[in-house]
Formats: structure tokens, sequence, C-alpha cells
């Protein structure tokens, strides 16, 4: 049998090289804060562990009885901080259930009185 190459055949001997992996970016979409703060019962421990650079993970719950499109807010311990406001979540709850990875990352930090106002911008990982 006589085995005929092409130009354009690549032959490795060994292990195969490695592939480049995705270019990754992250997408600013919106800057809110974070709702329901004052419902968190260990809210001034929690906020006490802020950092300068936090990362909020965002959970969807579709079975949550007030708001269908509810999105659970978690900071980098996976404590629960609140959610994005119901008045916000329509689209971004439409990405999430689409597979999306949004987060949020920590802008600014008040206490006003026993409420903690807790700004972030919303980001989607691309």
């Amino acid at each position: 049998m006589d085995i005929k190459k092409k130009s354009t055949d690549i032959i490795f001997i060994g292990e195969l090289p490695a592939i480049p992996s995705p270019h990754q970016r992250d997408i600013f979409l919106f800057s809110t804060y974070i709702a329901g703060t004052s419902h968190i019962e260990n809210i001034d421990e929690i906020a006490a562990e802020f950092s300068d650079d936090e990362v909020f993970s965002f959970y969807r719950e579709p079975d949550n009885l007030h708001d269908n499109k509810a999105i659970m807010i978690k900071n980098n311990h996976g404590d629960k901080v609140g959610y994005v406001p119901q008045a916000d979540n329509l689209i971004f709850s439409r990405l999430m259930d689409n597979g999306k990875l949004l987060f949020g990352k920590l802008t600014n930090h008040q206490v006003r009185g026993k409420w903690h106002k807790i700004d972030i911008d919303i980001y989607l990982r691309d």
C-alpha cells in the first residue's frame, strides 16, 4: 500500500501541542445596588469582611415565591447578601436562564442606620 502525503498534512510525534484557551472578557452591563440587605440576619458581620475587589456570585431562583425572576447574590465566602433589585432583574434573569455567567463587583458600601447600601456593577463573562 502506497501512502501519499499532502503538503497540508501535519504529523505530531509525542504529545499534541497545547491549544490556547478562548479569549475571555468581562463586559460591563449595568450599575445597581444589592436589594434586601436589611433582611440578612448577619449582614453587619458579612459586610465587615468585604474587600475592595469583592466579587459577587449570582444565582437564579426561578422558584422564588415573591419573584420568579429573582437573582440571589452571594459574596466571596458564599454568604447570601441579597438580590438583584426586582426592577432590574428581567433581562439579567433571561441571560442567566440562557446559560450566561453574570457577576457583580463592589463599587461602594455605606451603612445608613441599620441598612447597608451596597452598590455593584453587573458584568457578563464572555
